[in-house]
């Protein structure tokens, strides 16, 4: 609920600041005196363009503020959740228009954009000021007033979850087939590539194992003879090097006992010696080992050029890489194989997921249909109390393709006049008449919905006596549950009030500037009898809003 209202320097405002009560706010004034002024200003923070000519005095900025109790309001928390604000019970949206006229928004002094001013108003207050603003003429609000009637809240959830997986499952069953089709597109050129990846039949690093072997058997002999020349210079020739060091060892040993280092040395000889001779027998074997082939040489090289002329085809490096790529064809050609057994899979879960939705989906249908004419019939009594004895409202419920609410298609179609020929409700209700229409059906389904601030501007123009009494009765029974603001001319709609502000003008030096105070009950009594019977009401009139009030 709206809860205050401070508004300075706006229009003929120069500080203003309302303590608004949480059941029926009756705001009234002779015109002129600046009721619409103060819906203006409240707009503003609803989300509304500013201009920068609203400002009383040019040289100071214009500042509205209002603070609401939000408490158990769960579409104004998951706004504020989304929108990563604070989320307390009191919220606090401040509008500000600086002398230059650039303006500026904040959310619980959080920095806002216009459009979040909008989103977050529309949880919080109903303004039925233009008939381009009235709720009653959005489509997606008819429907939420027949789902509400008819208790559909539940079922629409589960709906709506079964239309969900419905619909996922229609995109997998697409993906699928664009999936084959791809496939169908390419699977030649994939068992082409396989095929020849499989026919070669490559090893882990096959080719780079081949051609060390290639670099080996085309240097053999030269490998050969540098290794016959080792071999046969450290322990082959006549004085090979292993026998001079068995020798220079032995001559040594018989002076080791004269000095010390000798014993060292001999050693080192005799090591010298035999890992000499182990290097010479290493040659040899390696050696013997080694043989030029001319066929194996010829068999690598063609290997070889097969399994290049794949990495270049290919664009890798490695012959591991080319058996990573004949792995990935392989798996596409099983997916090729298994595909179609996935279509049908999923064909045979869309064709299930369709039916309960579908199912689902015509038990909406019949609740909707069987309140269509209660509806119709409880509104167009409560049109008649409001002094539109002529207008009627009918439910035109059509079936369509399966969507997020369900398969149907909800309008609310008017005839003001008796002439049958009913249209949607934007085309042919008046300003006056969509307000009063709002207020039927939200009677209705108030407990329902979960029903923000509402606020009417002037809904009772065009009407008085009983009907301006039966609109009052309506909104002091909408109020019971829920917040009412209500500018009005009707002595019957203010003597409902819970709260009654007085909007008038007063002089201050040159300056005339909009004001506004609570009545006290007496004052109330004054004010409905001068609205009954002109500035000097007399006694009967007086008796009568004392009536009208309930004392």
């Amino acid at each position: 609920m709206l809860y205050n209202l401070h508004i300075q320097n706006y229009a003929i405002i120069d500080e203003i600041n309302i303590q608004f009560s949480n059941r029926l706010n009756i705001i009234t004034g002779e015109t002129g005196a600046g009721k619409s002024i103060l819906m203006g200003a409240l707009s503003l923070i609803l989300g509304e363009r500013a201009e920068s000519n609203v400002l009383l005095k040019n040289d100071k900025k214009c500042f509205i503020e209002g603070h609401f109790l939000i408490k158990d309001k769960i579409a104004v928390s998951k706004f504020l959740t989304e929108n990563d604000l604070d989320n307390e019970e009191e919220l606090v949206i401040r509008r500000e228009i600086a002398t230059n006229g650039k303006s500026r928004a904040f959310i619980n002094d959080t920095p806002a954009t216009l459009q979040q001013l909008k989103d977050l108003a529309s949880c919080l207050v109903d303004l039925h000021q233009q008939f381009d603003t009235l709720e009653i003429g959005d489509l997606d609000f008819q429907r939420e007033v027949i789902d509400a009637l008819a208790s559909n809240q539940i079922l629409l959830q589960t709906y709506q979850g079964e239309y969900q997986q419905w619909l996922l499952a229609t995109k997998s069953l697409s993906q699928l087939q664009e999936q084959k089709a791809s496939f169908d597109k390419e699977l030649g050129y994939f068992q082409f590539l396989f095929d020849e990846l499989k026919e070669i039949q490559l090893k882990e690093n096959e080719l780079e194992d081949l051609d060390t072997e290639l670099q080996l058997l085309s240097n053999s002999e030269g490998i050969k003879t540098a290794l016959g020349k080792t071999f046969f210079d450290l322990h082959g020739n006549e004085t090979p090097v292993t026998s001079l060091l068995k020798q220079l060892a032995n001559q040594l040993q018989g002076f080791v006992t004269y000095h010390q280092d000798l014993h060292s040395l001999v050693e080192r000889l005799k090591s010298s010696q035999i890992e000499l001779q182990d290097i010479a027998d290493e040659a040899e074997r390696i050696s013997d080992s080694i043989h030029f082939d001319a066929a194996r040489i010829e068999i690598i090289n063609e290997r070889l050029t097969a399994g290049y002329k794949l990495l270049k085809k290919h664009g890798v490096l490695t012959t591991n890489e080319l058996l990573s790529i004949q792995k990935d064809l392989e798996q596409k050609l099983l997916a090729v194989l298994n595909i179609d057994d996935a279509i049908a899979a999923k064909e045979k879960e869309v064709a299930a997921s369709f039916k309960q939705a579908t199912s689902t989906a015509t038990a909406l249908t019949n609740k909707r249909i069987k309140q269509a004419a209660p509806l119709e019939r409880d509104v167009n009594a409560l049109l008649h109390q409001v002094g539109m004895p002529n207008a009627r409202l009918k439910v035109d419920i059509k079936e369509t393709t399966l969507n997020h609410f369900g398969a149907n298609e909800i309008a609310f179609l008017f005839d003001a006049n008796k002439s049958n020929r009913f249209e949607p409700i934007r085309k042919v209700a008046s300003g006056g008449e969509l307000s009063r229409l709002m207020l039927c059906i939200k009677s209705l389904v108030a407990k329902s919905i979960d029903l923000p601030t509402m606020i009417f501007d002037e809904i009772d123009t065009g009407i008085s006596g009983e009907a301006a009494k039966q609109v009052g009765a309506i909104m002091k029974g909408l109020a019971e549950n829920r917040q009412i603001i209500c500018i009005t001319h009707q002595p019957q709609i203010a003597g409902k009030a819970d709260a009654h502000y007085f909007v008038y003008k007063e002089n201050k030096g040159t300056e005339v500037k909009t004001n506004i105070r609570v009545l006290s009950k007496g004052e109330r009594v004054t004010a409905i009898a001068q609205m009954l019977g002109g500035e000097n009401p007399t006694t009967a009139a007086i008796e009568n809003a004392k009536e009208m009030m309930g004392i």
